[in-house]
């Protein structure tokens, strides 16, 4: 098995564990655990010993290296991602249905591609709240379906396109002639408690079918989740991998960024400056030592960005127009959708090449609308150096994704070689 299969079949192990943004916190943490990062929690001190320290709030995770020798000026190296992807999430009061069917009340999380996810076996994951304040992850297996209405009841769907109410089509069926069944019993039983005990939940629907490597020569990867538990893999890696840095390094995996990234555990909220600051302090830092190592530091706000449609080449830059496997992105927008700047590109470009790493373009056709990411919003909290990547996908926001297999340990190499640069 060559690297890159090997890298990206890691990743699909990632993916699977990771079915929520609480679920993919939690492996993160596991696996920086058994590579030596000691767990903080944010109720007790900080310290600026060199070592290795990891911390998850609700579904972020925040982990970093502090070197040996490491001042209260030392620059920090940063990786932003998130943890969480577009779907739906489960209702209040979420028993429904009509006809004799069972169903239940989804919430529209993000911008998902809607008719992705019909016709798939579908699973809910989250975290649950018990009475007596003890927080617990659970998942179901393949437990509901939004079933599609069938051509023959709908001749036109083929001329005129899929039109989908958000609230009418949306419903997923979980069970049938069974008015006794309530979804949260069932949720108790995966926490092993009664259901009453539960206070309060965040539970997410996710697709069941496990990742793919496919192709002829094993060059594709589809799969759930990849925007943007791609980067938060490549970044994990990197992490544990590089021990040399004369930079603290850091992993700051945010959760809903696909909603704004407006939480305690998102990237325009305090997280990540909450960290940095007790991180200086820890050091002995004063307010000026703190703003010296901003100064001097960088991000790489790693999301996924768009390959070229082979279909739909009329939505793309006429002359930009990123492949699978062509190496990760570097994305670029005149508007500051993206962060990206001159300086910001010479600098992942050096990283690129330390790491003999093959890097592409993306920017927006100036008719479609270019998105955005954590990168802005760091940048403008934080006033440190941010620069936009990630690796390339088709069908992004869809309940199964497509990356190449190349594209992901490129970008995992490519970080560690910005966590070393001078």
């Amino acid at each position: 098995m060559n690297a890159a299969v090997e890298h990206v079949r890691d990743l699909a192990a990632f993916v699977a564990a990771s079915p929520s943004s609480f679920h993919a916190a939690a492996e993160g943490a596991g696996r920086l655990a058994a590579a030596g990062f000691r767990r903080v929690d944010e109720r007790s001190p900080y310290t600026g010993d060199p070592g290795a320290y990891a911390v998850v709030r609700d579904g972020a995770l925040l982990a970093w290296r502090i070197p040996a020798g490491a001042a209260p000026g030392t620059p920090y190296r940063i990786v932003g991602a998130h943890t969480d992807s577009p779907g739906f999430v489960l209702k209040p009061h979420p028993d429904i249905g009509a006809a004799g069917w069972q169903q239940l009340g989804m919430e529209i999380y993000g911008g998902p591609l809607l008719n992705s996810w019909l016709d798939r076996e579908l699973g809910l994951a989250g975290r649950v709240i018990l009475r007596g304040g003890e927080s617990r992850l659970v998942r179901t297996g393949a437990i509901m379906r939004i079933p599609q209405l069938a051509v023959h009841l709908d001749r036109s769907v083929n001329d005129e396109g899929l039109k989908l109410d958000r609230q009418q089509h949306t419903a997923p069926v979980w069970s049938v002639g069974r008015p006794d069944l309530t979804i949260m019993d069932q949720v108790a039983l995966l926490a092993g408690c009664p259901g009453g005990d539960i206070d309060g939940s965040d539970l997410v629907a996710y697709t069941t079918t496990p990742p793919e490597v496919f192709g002829p020569t094993e060059e594709f990867l589809a799969s759930g989740r990849l925007d943007n538990l791609s980067s938060v893999h490549a970044a994990l890696t990197a992490l544990i991998g590089t021990d040399d840095s004369e930079a603290i390094t850091m992993l700051a995996a945010f959760d809903h960024e696909e909603v704004g990234s407006g939480s305690l555990s998102g990237a325009d909220g305090p997280v990540l400056a909450d960290q940095l600051i007790r991180i200086s302090a820890a050091l002995g830092g004063t307010v000026d030592d703190y703003h010296r190592a901003l100064a001097a530091s960088v991000c790489l706000s790693a999301d996924t960005g768009h390959a070229v449609h082979p279909n739909y080449t009329n939505r793309h830059d006429p002359a930009n127009r990123p492949l699978l496997n062509g190496g990760p992105l570097l994305k670029i927008n005149a508007n500051q959708r993206y962060a990206t700047d001159g300086v910001g590109a010479a600098i992942w470009r050096r990283a690129c090449r330390a790491a003999g790493v093959p890097t592409q373009e993306f920017v927006s056709h100036n008719a479609v609308p270019c998105g955005s990411t954590i990168g802005p919003l760091t940048a403008t909290r934080l006033g440190i150096r941010t620069v936009d990547v990630g690796i390339p996908l088709l069908s992004m926001h869809s309940a199964r994704e497509l990356a190449g297999v190349d594209d992901p340990l490129w970008l995992s190499r490519a970080i560690a070689a910005f966590f070393t640069l001078d």
